[in-house]
């Protein structure tokens, strides 16, 4: 059934990433940046032009699930920019709070 394998699929997915993000110390969204001042976001797309890149050109690694990698780069990507927009939205909303706390103490 298709909604059993989506399931399925995702979840052995999900698992992955929360694995290699536990192993890896959650660098792709928060990583060191010793060479690279690169937002998160484009160092993420890099990961994905990286990983394309290896694809297009047949130099795969031994033991790569490209499709899966690529499928997990997405979600951190989407992660990623949700993180942004909530920043975003947070900061949108200390600035109204400013302002209405300015009005009200004039």
């Amino acid at each position: 059934m298709f909604s059993d394998s989506v399931l399925k699929i995702t979840t052995e997915i999900a698992e992955l990433l929360i694995e290699k993000n536990k192993a890896y110390g959650n660098s792709a969204l928060n990583p060191v940046r010793i060479f690279s001042k690169s937002d998160t976001i484009e160092q993420i797309n890099v990961r994905l032009d990286d990983k394309l890149s290896r694809l297009a050109r047949g130099h795969e690694y031994p033991g790569d699930d490209t499709i899966r990698d690529l499928i997990g780069y997405l979600i951190i990507l989407l992660i990623a920019k949700n993180e942004e927009e909530n920043c975003k939205k947070s900061e949108e909303d200390v600035k109204r709070q400013q302002l209405n706390l300015r009005r009200i103490l004039r």
